[in-house]
């Protein structure tokens, strides 16, 4: 048995991860860390049981991570922006020695992440880092497709949809403001390149993406790390993309305008004898419309959606698989906190080999998360409400769809 300490573990993604991992079993001692004090005590206290307590830490201060993390055997990061959080954690995390999970979404962040590397193995370290939704679980279906259903792999796209959420932090929206400002790597045609959102390099890979569940919907390019980590790991890939959207669509339009419109700078300004910051005034503004642009939409609960559909060659003829999880219950919290927790537990319990900084294709055996998730979360009702299914189509253009994992338990 072991300890766990969870950054962030009040947030909407810290919390249920907390929950899932306090309730499996796996740790001795559950950490609920986080600024607010006050908040991770509430999380801890509604899990309940002696071994589950909250500290205060400072993500700004490398001193006070290494404070909160000390005597962990596994540290999980929840705490974003990644671009801004992720390294500096992560860095401290390693100086401390020990094992690191976090879900980071920022491919910038991720090069970062990935040239510690070097640093981790000499401080005998694993570092799994964006196990989430997308990157996360989308990865480790990459890699079940890789070894068990093609004998060649030829694309990769990953598409997702999600909102709804009750509340939405600061950090989220400076996600989403982050990856329409800056170069978003593709893998296309078997080389990296990047495009922009607004520009025509982005525009062309626009489409209208059907979600199991919850319907169709404009996808964008999303600078998420797959783009960058899956074809250094599965060599003859010739395209992998990660498109997707923010729920309700005129919220997505929201932020894509304000945006387009300038006024995301980070450096102070003065206004009416006042020093004011662009971007927190673009976030503020942003979430104080969330609320009626919901209403308007009909959008009463979380909604999302990952589908990721891999195309390569079996004993010679084309196949495609189509991966989908949806929920019109689940939303973010969820769909990123529940592989968290999986990959937190997976460190605990020693099923991830190796040592240094590696994504999820790079270290996660799929049927050792499948076999986690079938035996520990459902006991949470983590996943009351979601599907999951895979359909495939051969080389003849027939179609099965099926529930995944009914499948997999056969």
């Amino acid at each position: 048995m072991a300890k766990v300490t969870i950054l962030g573990g009040s947030g909407s993604v810290g919390s249920v991860a907390a929950k899932i991992v306090a309730s499996s079993g796996v740790f001795s001692d559950v950490v609920i860390a986080d600024i607010n004090l006050e908040e991770a005590k509430k999380v801890a206290g509604e899990i309940g049981g002696g071994n589950v307590s909250a500290v205060r830490f400072d993500a700004n201060s490398a001193e006070s991570i290494k404070s909160a993390v000390k005597g962990s055997s596994v540290v999980l990061n929840c705490v974003g922006p990644f671009y801004r959080f992720g390294p500096p954690i992560m860095k401290a995390v390693i100086s401390c020695g020990i094992n690191y999970v976090d879900i980071c979404d920022d491919f910038d962040a991720t090069e970062k992440l990935l040239d510690m590397d070097e640093e981790a193995k000499k401080a005998g370290v694993l570092a799994l880092i964006g196990m989430g939704s997308s990157p996360g679980l989308a990865n480790v279906l990459v890699r079940y497709c890789a070894e068990s259903m093609l004998d060649e792999m030829e694309s990769v796209d990953i598409y997702h949809a999600h909102g709804g959420e009750e509340t939405e932090g600061a950090a989220v929206v400076k996600h989403r403001i982050h990856s329409m400002r800056i170069n978003i790597p593709m893998f296309l045609d078997g080389k990296f390149t990047t495009v922009r959102v607004f520009e025509d390099s982005g525009k062309a890979l626009e489409e209208e993406a059907e979600f199991q569940d919850i319907g169709t919907y404009n996808v964008y390019a999303y600078p998420h790390p797959e783009t960058i980590t899956l074809p250094r790991f599965f060599k003859g890939v010739k395209r992998v993309t990660n498109l997707g959207t923010v729920l309700p669509p005129g919220y997505a339009e929201l932020i894509k305008g304000v945006v387009k419109s300038g006024i995301t700078m980070e450096e102070a300004i003065e206004v009416g004898g006042q020093r004011v910051v662009p971007l927190e005034f673009a976030v503020a503004f942003i979430l104080s419309q969330r609320g009626k642009i919901m209403q308007e939409a009909g959008l009463t609960g979380p909604v999302g959606c990952l589908k990721i559909v891999v195309k390569g060659y079996k004993d010679g003829g084309k196949n495609t698989y189509i991966f989908s999880t949806s929920s019109k219950k689940k939303g973010m919290g969820e769909g990123t906190g529940i592989p968290a927790a999986l990959g937190a537990m997976l460190m605990g319990t020693g099923k991830l080999k190796g040592k240094g900084v590696l994504p999820p294709e790079g270290c996660v055996n799929p049927m050792d998360m499948i076999e986690l998730l079938q035996t520990k979360v459902k006991m949470t009702g983590a996943m009351a409400e979601a599907s999951f299914t895979m359909e495939h189509i051969d080389q003849s253009g027939k179609s099965k769809k099926v529930d995944f994992l009914k499948m997999l338990k056969k």
